[in-house]
């Protein structure tokens, strides 16, 4: 049956139920649960795929997280796969990417066909669509719904909404309903509507469109001709005549007889929906794709690892070979600790985009039972966080050391590349937080930026830590420059000799001067405080995940 009109059931599955004022939502007899999703499909208005991407590894994807592994083998994941492609004419574009702002990718029609794909993998008996035609020319706006029309007569629901659809696909619906302010003005059979109107006095012009012709009449642009209706009273007159109509009628006593069947026990909410596959293998498949995106998306990868191999040879040329004569050995050093500090935090101000950029496509898979959130979760940590931003890192740390002429041994070196990559996590879990937990960049720049500065301020760099207000003072305990710096300074400083006015001076003097404990554990301090701001956060950024509203 395709049925044209926002239903209460496509309300109460991804929209807000709270303006459900009064009643229940029952498919098949029974309340309606999270098992919804298990039985149904709903494509979303706006087509919600990954870009980089092909039309055929979409559709595989959303195969092998929604379909039983043990029900479904790989050949017959692919055979229907082959199947939908071949269903929805896709063929000829099934190997072309989606497309990007800078990858160009297939047609509006093809797009808005792959997302009708992604939810016919499943074969729900039950599909719903929320306005399929926005944005497409009427070509392929009527070869969407002459799709969905044949999907009706294969025993499968569609229930959608449209706004003013051509002639030739509304000769197509079987059910309609029309709503106007909330109230429903008819539901019944789109054969029935014109007969009803014109029994309520008006008249449809010659070659005019039934669909615009209904509009005109719920918007009050049409006069009836009959004087008892003009005097019905009630802020939405076509609706009290709907209530007065037969087809209302026989839908109440039609629900009086469903009532009467049920028993208590369909009332109840049931048990959450279980996945179709399992948490290794959904990590295996998600991680899989974020990896693929990563690969085509230059910018966001190849770019990172680039620009970290640019600073680190600017930075080795700027201290190169940094001299052990006081004073230069001293203000050289601690110059350059605190610009790879500045540059190991603010250069993962790009990593507020991540949850930002893919919150739509979280969204709707989550929603839809392709993966646990956790999975989303570690997904990005396992397969973007690690090789996007540590891997350039260790490189930057490699070329940086040994231009600055940091002390040779290579002990130092890994310790140096430790204090490198925790600082950088330690920023990159806070941009995490932000990330996940606004959904602009506007406001995530300023939130991030914010927390930046003050931790910079309060790293001991800049201002004396000792002199400071007491009731400020508890903000460096939560800096991650200052932990970063004293990592720094005590792997740098520990075991090496200045010289100065023919004088040899250990570098525990100058580390006893700034106050650091520069024991085995006042270096590892650092190490475990920055672990402690990276956890803190990233645990903070998976409960923001977990609260962000699934309502569309």
């Amino acid at each position: 049956m395709l049925s044209w009109g926002l239903q209460e059931a496509v309300k109460h599955r991804r929209k807000d139920p709270a303006g459900l004022r009064q009643g229940q939502v029952l498919v098949n007899g029974k309340a309606v649960t999270s098992e919804l999703r298990l039985t149904s499909a709903y494509v979303v208005q706006d087509d919600i795929l990954m870009g980089t991407l092909s039309v055929r590894e979409n559709l595989l994807f959303s195969a092998n997280l929604r379909l039983k592994r043990k029900l479904h083998s790989s050949a017959e994941k692919q055979s229907r796969v082959n199947d939908i492609i071949k269903d929805l004419g896709l063929t000829d574009c099934a190997d072309t990417k989606i497309g990007t702002e800078f990858l160009r990718g297939v047609s509006g029609g093809e797009r808005k066909r792959c997302s009708i794909g992604m939810e016919l993998i499943t074969s729900p008996s039950l599909l719903f669509l929320d306005e399929p035609t926005t944005g497409l020319d009427s070509h392929t706006a009527n070869s969407i719904i002459g799709l969905l029309h044949k999907l009706s007569r294969r025993g499968k629901t569609v229930i959608f909404s449209i706004h003013q659809p051509r002639y030739s696909i509304f000769k197509q619906f079987d059910h309609l309903t029309l709503m106007h302010k909330g109230e429903v003005v008819y539901a019944g059979a789109a054969g029935y509507a014109m007969e009803y109107f014109t029994n309520l006095g008006y008249q449809i012009e010659a070659f005019n469109n039934p669909a615009d012709f209904f509009m005109d009449i719920t918007n009050g642009e049409v006069i009836s001709t009959t004087e008892s209706f003009t005097e019905v009273e009630g802020k939405n007159s076509h609706s009290a005549k709907y209530r007065q109509s037969h087809l209302y009628q026989n839908v109440m006593e039609e629900l009086n007889r469903l009532n009467q069947g049920l028993s208590e026990e369909v009332k109840g909410e049931g048990d959450a929906a279980q996945y179709a596959t399992s948490f290794l293998y959904q990590m295996r498949v998600v991680c899989g794709r974020t990896v693929l995106n990563i690969l085509r998306n230059p910018q966001t990868s190849y770019a990172q690892l680039v620009l970290n191999i640019f600073f680190a040879v600017l930075v080795g040329l700027i201290y190169y070979q940094m001299p052990l004569n006081l004073p230069e050995a001293i203000q050289n050093r601690s110059g350059a600790f605190f610009f790879l500090i500045i540059n190991m935090v603010f250069g993962n101000l790009s990593a507020v985009e991540l949850f930002i950029n893919e919150r739509a496509i979280f969204i709707h898979e989550n929603s839809s039972g392709y993966y646990r959130t956790s999975v989303y979760f570690l997904s990005k940590i396992f397969a973007d966080l690690i090789p996007n931003r540590m891997i350039p890192i260790l490189v930057f740390s490699a070329i940086a050391y040994y231009m600055m002429g940091l002390k040779p041994a290579f002990e130092a070196f890994l310790c140096f590349a430790l204090t490198m990559s925790m600082v950088s996590l330690a920023g990159v879990g806070l941009a995490f937080l932000v990330s996940a937990s606004v959904s602009t960049f506007a406001m995530a720049n300023i939130l991030i930026a914010l927390p930046f500065v003050f931790m910079m301020v309060f790293g001991g760099y800049l201002v004396n830590l000792n002199a400071m207000l007491s009731w400020l003072s508890w903000l460096k305990w939560i800096s991650i420059f200052r932990y970063g710096l004293n990592a720094a300074f005590i792997n740098e400083m520990k075991g090496q000799l200045f010289y100065g006015n023919n004088t040899i001076i250990p570098g525990e003097v100058f580390l006893k001067g700034m106050d650091l404990d520069y024991s085995v554990w006042g270096f590892w301090q650092n190490q475990v405080a920055l672990l402690g701001i990276v956890i803190v956060c990233l645990s903070l950024s998976y409960v923001q995940l977990l609260r962000i509203n699934r309502w569309k």
